[in-house]
């Protein structure tokens, strides 16, 4: 199956330069001393939908609208890739549909509308929306924007391994937290294609485990989902993304949910980054697997800040992976 190259990567590029400038990619002290290792973090908290999906939703719909002239885009998301699908759609002039659980993350939902997208709320998880998304899609002629399969979304996404790769004298290994995977199937792919020898690492959370029980098994899994992080509840792999997963990765891991909103504590305290527990998730792998990571030079890429204030509560109700004065100290 055709995987993201380093030539697809590098267009993509020069396509979302002009829209999306590079974002920080920055040293944090605290995270450092308190891991023993060198944490970097790629902030992809900051952009127009304060996470990194605009950059493959607007390579797939870029590509798609150069070659056929499309009117219309459909997509299915827990929230952050609606976001970056309804973005690119206003951008190009396009109507956008985009489906979401029903009981989707109220600030996600809220930012697609803001954006221009027609929210469709169905379904118990992405999942059942993403089958209702691609039903609508057919039936109205309309683009569908999809997340696990898309080579030019992947592409799209690979561009923050790129910009990663050319900032970097030298990377031991990448964090990157894993919903459908074309995240870490395009950074990796570019990562890779620049430093060989780095290490690229994938994180779920235990209450949604699919695709890292895939990988390990090497075939797709099925599995229920019960996290709070809703941009990693994935109940099975797409082709192209299970693919891609297994090519790119070098390792797997889960945390807990817990884990999650301790690192949210932890990199709002120490790093001075708000995020939703998904973009925390490296952190919380990056904390789970210090003794292995000691001494390394390590990047985490902080996925996104499309949180509730209910959650932002409930993290720092949470104990942080560290404290201030261990890591100060460390």
């Amino acid at each position: 199956m055709e995987l993201p190259t380093l030539a697809g990567i590098e267009d993509a590029e020069a396509r979302l330069r002009p829209h999306l400038a590079e974002t920080p990619l920055i040293r944090s002290e605290l995270l450092s001393r308190a891991l023993g290792a060198e944490i970097w973090l790629k902030n992809e908290t900051v952009t127009p939908v304060s996470s990194f999906k605009m950059r493959g939703a607007m390579i797939d719909i870029m590509r798609k609208h150069e070659k056929d002239r499309i009117e219309k885009v459909c997509t299915s998301s827990t929230g952050n890739h609606g976001q970056g699908v309804a973005y690119a759609a206003r951008l190009l002039g396009l109507k956008a549909d985009i489906f979401l659980p029903a009981e989707a993350n109220a600030v996600k939902a809220a930012m697609i509308k803001a954006f221009g997208g027609t929210l469709h709320l169905i379904g118990e998880d992405n999942n059942e929306a993403k089958e209702a998304a691609i039903a609508f899609a057919e039936k109205n002629g309309a683009h569908f924007v999809n997340d696990g399969e898309s080579l030019d979304l992947m592409e799209g996404t690979g561009t923050i391994g790129l910009e990663i790769g050319r900032a970097m004298d030298h990377v031991d290994a990448m964090i990157v937290p894993i919903g459908d995977a074309p995240l870490i199937t395009g950074a990796g792919r570019a990562l890779k294609a620049i430093h060989p020898g780095a290490k690229v690492i994938g994180v779920q959370s235990d209450g949604a485990p699919a695709l890292t029980e895939s990988y390990r098994s090497g075939k797709p899994e099925t599995r229920p989902v019960r996290t709070l992080a809703d941009g990693l509840a994935t109940r099975f792999p797409a082709k192209r993304a299970f693919a891609g997963l297994r090519s790119t990765a070098d390792d797997a891991i889960l945390v807990s949910d817990e884990d999650l909103l301790a690192a949210m504590h932890s990199l709002a305290e120490c790093a001075h980054i708000l995020v939703e527990p998904s973009g925390a998730a490296g952190l919380a792998a990056a904390w789970a697997l210090r003794e292995k990571l000691a001494g390394q030079t390590v990047v985490l890429i902080v996925t996104g800040a499309n949180t509730t204030v209910e959650m932002i509560r409930r993290s720092l109700d949470t104990p942080p992976l560290f404290t201030l004065e261990e890591a100060a100290g460390g």
